[in-house]
């Protein structure tokens, strides 16, 4: 089977919803924001703000990140991507900045539940890395854990896997201070210059 992945646009945010939204629209679920805005932010954003507020990033310039659809049609997958400088993770203490390139990030990877092992996470990480090159990034990086092959919790396994990144021509760049799903997490770069 293949999967074409493409940028998650203010024409495709019913697909974001599929993917990202609470089956009650009232309930106030990630939507993919808790790595993506300030803590206060995010706590001040409950029920439907959260999914208005990922529609506002659907409809900028730049994508919010890519979905990646099945032969039917269907959407399947969705990665998140975006400049470093505009997450959290530009103050991080935890996942230390390897320079001061401007790069890109890739940090939440996140495959429809029916759909598992079927290659869609790297068709998505695959996806998400064309795009961000098509924006002019000079290099993207992902946190994952650095799992050692060991199950990762279906609940924090969204962050990736040191191997995923690996198999997408990424290299280990730095050890981390964060830990998820009881496993270290490591910064893995792809310069795309």
């Amino acid at each position: 089977m293949s999967f074409k992945v493409l940028p998650a646009s203010a024409a495709r945010f019913d697909d974001v919803a599929t993917m990202l939204g609470p089956k009650n629209p009232s309930s106030s679920v990630c939507w993919c924001l808790s790595h993506r805005l300030d803590s206060k932010t995010n706590r001040a954003l409950v029920g439907p703000a959260r999914g208005e507020y990922v529609r506002a990033l659907c409809d900028r310039e730049v994508a919010p990140g890519v979905l990646a659809y099945d032969d039917g049609g269907d959407v399947v997958g969705w990665a998140a991507a975006a400049p470093r400088s505009e997450l959290p993770f530009a103050r991080s203490t935890k996942i230390p900045h390897v320079d001061d390139l401007p790069v890109w990030s890739v940090w939440c990877i996140r495959v429809r539940p029916g759909h598992r092992g079927m290659g869609i996470a790297h068709a998505l990480l695959h996806g998400a890395v064309e795009y961000v090159r098509s924006k002019g990034a000079p290099a993207v990086e992902g946190y994952p854990v650095d799992n050692n092959g060991e199950k990762v919790d279906l609940t924090m396994a969204y962050v990736g896997t040191r191997s995923l990144f690996e198999k997408a021509g990424f290299t280990l760049a730095a050890q981390t201070q964060a830990v998820s799903g009881g496993f270290p997490r490591v910064v893995m770069r792809l310069d795309l210059r």
